[in-house]
């Protein structure tokens, strides 16, 4: 325990601020990124002989983290007004941008929608080998993210200062690969529009399987050899032939009505010919497979679930700055370079609320 507060600490006492040390903010900042207030409290006091409870290093975890958000707003400030934040000069070979989103409890409900779920975004930036585009399939190397539960303007202009901290101006290539969903791609073309991005492929596969269910006849077998006919087309890129049976399809069944659920034939075959002609123009999969690229979003969707383990349960509620602090102390967490691994060695001790 030496070394890691003041003398007063040590001793058991809880000051109203103290000087964590680079070990203590270390040790303080993990633990409170991958578990609970009230289990972080346990382990540390198993190995520092403390016995703290979950609120103080709820509030050290949580001014901890309030450093990160300020540092990462000041570091947007200052790229927003053209001073590029420093990055490695190494050139990658393939960078792979994916944004998705996913949910957080909050204490307040929405006032518009009654509900107390909000969205966290997710960003990952991964570096790639290419694949041959024959049997050697692209190569992960590294991944960073982020997240936040600002909005997607917000969330925009942070994922190109990343994005721009990853060495996107180095990058021999870059390419996004998303969902589709409506707020990624006014994203997109904003931050990243000279970049190719590409509706991750196996998302793209279920809303051909949603069509195979909701287009008639709608036996199980019928549906199954339709679902797949209409993936074959999309893998082999035929998507004007694909397209022209969704058309079908939906003009078989009629217009959507009103009153008609989404699960309803009408609104599912509408919505998924919406979907694919909005796509189209993106969905040239033997050309990304030809150039060695990946097709999914795997590694985003994954990030979405490990930052939902500590955010996302029934049983948590968070105030939204609180939920900032956390996200950006499990960002640091998550991320697989070194500079994030080391960030709280160089840290230096600094009074922290406690």
């Amino acid at each position: 325990m030496a070394g890691l507060f003041p003398p007063q600490e040590r001793d058991g006492g809880l000051p109203v601020e103290a000087e964590l040390s680079p070990k203590a903010a270390s040790r303080i900042t993990r633990e409170a990124a991958t578990q609970s207030f009230d289990n972080a409290a346990r382990a540390l006091n198993l190995d520092w002989g403390t016995s703290f409870d979950g609120k103080p290093i709820q509030r050290w975890g949580e001014a901890l983290g309030r450093t990160l958000v300020e540092r990462r707003q000041k570091e947007l400030e200052a790229f927003e007004k053209g001073h590029r934040p420093a990055c490695k000069e190494n050139e990658h070979e393939l960078l792979v941008i994916g944004g998705d989103g996913g949910r957080v409890q909050t204490r307040e409900k929405d006032e518009k929608t009654g509900s107390r779920w909000k969205e966290d975004k997710v960003l990952t930036i991964t570096s790639c080998l290419k694949g041959d585009g024959k049997d050697k399939p692209p190569k992960k190397l590294l991944t960073t993210c982020m997240a936040t539960v600002q909005n997607a303007s917000k969330f925009g202009r942070l994922a190109r200062l990343e994005a721009e901290k990853r060495g996107i101006r180095q990058a021999v290539e870059v390419i996004g690969i998303h969902d589709g969903g409506n707020w990624i791609d006014p994203l997109w073309e904003e931050h990243f529009g000279c970049h190719q991005r590409i509706p991750d492929y196996y998302h793209a596969a279920e809303h051909l399987h949603e069509v195979a269910r909701a287009a008639p006849p709608s036996d199980e077998t019928a549906a199954g050899r339709l679902a797949d006919d209409l993936v074959t087309l999309l893998w082999d890129g035929k998507i004007e032939r694909m397209l022209a049976r969704l058309r079908d399809f939906a003009a078989h069944v009629g217009e959507p009505l009103e009153h008609d659920p989404p699960s309803h034939p009408r609104k599912v075959l509408s919505s998924n010919v919406g979907y694919f002609e909005k796509h189209k123009g993106h969905t040239d999969y033997p050309a990304y497979r030809a150039r060695g690229w990946p097709i999914g979003s795997g590694i985003t969707e994954s990030g979405v679930k490990l930052f939902g383990k500590r955010v996302k349960g029934t049983e948590q509620f968070w105030n939204v700055t609180g939920a900032e602090t956390i996200l950006a102390l499990r960002s640091k967490w998550l991320s697989e370079d070194e500079a994030s691994r080391h960030y709280w060695l160089g840290w230096p001790p600094t009074p922290v609320a406690a």
